[in-house]
């Protein structure tokens, strides 16, 4: 690139046809980011994902009240990562506020519940 192309200052006019398209083209692509981490899909996925991790963490010889926090940080992980998009989105995910964290605690609470109902199998055939 030569040193006056380098200089070159850009006419108005494609300025502001280019920051016309970027404006139009970053909200499309920022509500396609949502969508995808919010589907009922991901949603399966980031629950199939949680009671893997917590099941390789107990087959590890962890107790589960280790398990458990372990798990609900893991999960977090996930709420947070929504929640930043969404606040890169400008607040207009799917979800309002509060959902992240009451999803979260709804996977805490059936992770609790499935050890439970384990740990009274696992009992009942001893």
């Amino acid at each position: 690139m030569s040193s006056e192309r380098k200089h070159e200052r850009m006419d108005p006019e494609n300025m502001k046809e280019m920051l016309s398209i970027v404006s139009s083209e970053i909200p499309a692509m920022i509500k396609n980011i949502l969508s995808s981490v919010f589907s009922e899909e991901a949603g399966k996925n980031m629950g199939k994902a949680a009671a893997a991790y917590y099941k390789e963490l107990r087959d590890g010889g962890l107790p589960e009240s280790v398990a458990v926090k372990m798990t609900e940080e893991y999960m977090r992980t996930f709420t947070n990562i929504g929640e930043m998009l969404k606040g890169v989105g400008g607040g207009r995910g799917r979800w309002g506020a509060g959902q992240a964290d009451e999803i979260s605690k709804h996977i805490s609470e059936r992770i609790q519940s499935e050890a439970m109902q384990k740990r009274s199998k696992e009992e009942e055939e001893e």
